[in-house]
C-alpha cells in the first residue's frame, strides 16, 4: 500500500505583512531555508511515495523552491482547508493505503514524530489519527474530546466549548494520518456549513466517526512541534526554538558550543566531534566541518566545506573549500567559489573571490585576490592586488610556486607570474614575468629639494583666495 503527503500551502498570509503581494507565508526562510522545505524534510523521513504541495499564493514561487521533491497544484479558489486537500489529492492515485496531510507553514515538526505517529496508526488499525499535544493555556486551537475507550469522540472549536468541556486541553494539530478508504469518501460530504462559507477539513473527523471508522489520536510531548507560524512573531519563536534544538544536538553530539544563545547553526549543517565554535558565529547552507576546528567569534561560514585543524577568526566565508591547518582571519573575506588548500595564512583584511591558494600560502594583511590560483609557499605582500576586471570582462591570474609579490604591487589580468619569481614593491605588472626573474615596475624615485614647502605655500594662498 501506497503512503503520500499532501502538505497545505496555499495560505494568503496576511498576517506576515510582506510588501511582496505575491509571496507565499511558506516561502518565508529560517536560516535562510523556506519553511516549506523543513516539512518536506520531516515527511521525507516517511520514504513517501509521493509528496503534493498544494499552492495559491505565491505559486510560481513556490513551485520553484519544491521542484524535484515534491508536485504542486493550485487551489484556485481560497474555500477552506478540506478544498485545498481535495485539490492536493486530485494528483494522488485512488489506491489503498494512506494520506498524510500537513500544513506548510509547521517547521518544528520532526521526523521521527511523524514516524511514530505513523507506526500507532497502524498499530492501532486506525482508520483516522490526529497527531495532539497537550496545552495547558487558553489558545484557539480546536480540542479533542476522547471516548472512555481512548478513541476521539469529536474535535470542537474553542468557541463552541460548554462548560463541562472547558478542561479539555488536548489540542488537534492539524497533522492527520488518514487511509484512502474514507480520504475518498468522506472528503467530498464535507459541507460549508459555517459563517465563512468555507470547507473544513476537520469535519472530516466527525464523518468518519459518525461512519463508523476508528479515528485514534497519537499525543506528542512537545506541543511546540505542531506550532504554526502565523505572522512574523511566530516566525522569530519558530527561530528561537531551532536555534536552540540544533545547538542541543550539536552538543549532545560533541561540539563545543561556548554560548547557545548567540550561535546560529542550520538545519543542514554537519559538524565533528571536537569543533569549537565562539559566541555571534553563524554556520549555515550545506557546510561541513572536521574535527578540530576554533571557529569564531563573529564568523559568518554559508556552503563551506572545511577539514581538520582550522583556526576561522571573525571571517565572512561562503561559497568556499578549505583543506587542514590553515589559519585565516580576523575580517577576511572569501566567496566565489574559493578553494584554501593546506597550511596557509590568509589574515586581516584580505579579500578572495574565486581564488585557489595552494599549500602554505601566505597573504597576512590588506589584500585583494580575485579570479586567481597561487601555488605552493607563495607570499603575498601587504595591500597586493590582482586586477582582474576591465568594466566588461573578468580575467585570470595564475601564479607559480614560491613567488614573492611585494607590497602594494598590482598585478593586471591576464596574467601569469611563473615558480620562484621576484615581484618589486609598489610594482604594476601587465607582462608575464618568468621563473626565477626579478620585475620592477614603476618609476626612479626623484627628490625635489625644498618644493614640499612651495607646494604648502601654494594651498595656502589657493584656500584663502
Amino acid at each position: 500500500m501506497k503512503l503520500n503527503t499532501v502538505i497545505l500551502a496555499a495560505g494568503k498570509g496576511t498576517r506576515m505583512h510582506s510588501l511582496d503581494e505575491n509571496k507565499s507565508k511558506c516561502s518565508f526562510e529560517i536560516f535562510h531555508k523556506p519553511l516549506i522545505l523543513y516539512v518536506l524534510d520531516a515527511v521525507n523521513e516517511l520514504k513517501p511515495d509521493r509528496n503534493v504541495v498544494v499552492v495559491g499564493r505565491g505559486a510560481e514561487e513556490l513551485t520553484k523552491i519544491v521542484y524535484g521533491r515534491a508536485l504542486t497544484v493550485e487551489q484556485k479558489h481560497q474555500l477552506g482547508t478540506a478544498d485545498a486537500l481535495k485539490a492536493g489529492i486530485s494528483k494522488l492515485d485512488k489506491e489503498e493505503g494512506t494520506t498524510v496531510v500537513l500544513n506548510g507553514d509547521s517547521p518544528l515538526i520532526r521526523g521521527e514524530t511523524l514516524q511514530k505517529a505513523y507506526e500507532f496508526h497502524k498499530e492501532n488499525h486506525s482508520k483516522l489519527t490526529i497527531i495532539t499535544a497537550t496545552l495547558n493555556e487558553k489558545n484557539a486551537y480546536g480540542r479533542i474530546k476522547r471516548l472512555p475507550n481512548g478513541q476521539v469522540e469529536k474535535i470542537i472549536e474553542t468557541k463552541d466549548l460548554k462548560d463541562d468541556e472547558l478542561n479539555l486541553n488536548e489540542i488537534n494539530s492539524g497533522i492527520y494520518f488518514i487511509d484512502n478508504e474514507v480520504l475518498y469518501k468522506e472528503i467530498d460530504l464535507i459541507e460549508p456549513k459555517n459563517a465563512q462559507h468555507e470547507y473544513y477539513l476537520t469535519d472530516i473527523v466527525g464523518l468518519a466517526i459518525k461512519d463508523g471508522y476508528k479515528v485514534c489520536a497519537y499525543t506528542i510531548e512537545d506541543a511546540k512541534e505542531i506550532g504554526g507560524v502565523n505572522d512574523r512573531i511566530d516566525l522569530m519563536k519558530a527561530f528561537e526554538y531551532l536555534k536552540v534544538r540544533i545547538n542541543t544536538n550539536h552538543l549532545l553530539n560533541g561540539v563545543t558550543i561556548f554560548d547557545i544563545n548567540n550561535t546560529y547553526i542550520g538545519p543542514d549543517v554537519k559538524i565533528s566531534s571536537d569543533v569549537e565554535i565562539y559566541p555571534n558565529t553563524w554556520i549555515l547552507g550545506q557546510s561541513t566541518i572536521l574535527p578540530n576546528n576554533i571557529i569564531g567569534p563573529n564568523s559568518y561560514l554559508e556552503n563551506v566545506r572545511i577539514g581538520e585543524s582550522n583556526h576561522i577568526l571573525s571571517c565572512h566565508i561562503v561559497d568556499t573549500k578549505i583543506g587542514y591547518h590553515n589559519e585565516l582571519g580576523p575580517y577576511v573575506r572569501m566567496r566565489g567559489g574559493c578553494i584554501i588548500e593546506d597550511h596557509c595564512r590568509v589574515g586581516n583584511f584580505v579579500e578572495l573571490k574565486n581564488v585557489h591558494l595552494h599549500d602554505g600560502v601566505k597573504s597576512a594583511h590588506l589584500t585583494y585576490l580575485g579570479d586567481s590560483e597561487l601555488g605552493d609557499n607563495t607570499n603575498v605582500g601587504c595591500g597586493v592586488i590582482t586586477a582582474n576586471y576591465d568594466g566588461a570582462n573578468k580575467f585570470h591570474t595564475i601564479i607559480g610556486k614560491n613567488v614573492f609579490l611585494g607590497s602594494n604591487a598590482t598585478l593586471i589580468a591576464p596574467i601569469e607570474v611563473h615558480d620562484d619569481a621576484f615581484v618589486a614593491a609598489g610594482s604594476t605588472i601587465t607582462s608575464e614575468v618568468l621563473s626565477n626573474d626579478l620585475a620592477i615596475a614603476r618609476a626612479r624615485q626623484v627628490n625635489k629639494k625644498g618644493y614640499a614647502k612651495v607646494l604648502r605655500d601654494k594651498a595656502k594662498e589657493k584656500k584663502n583666495s
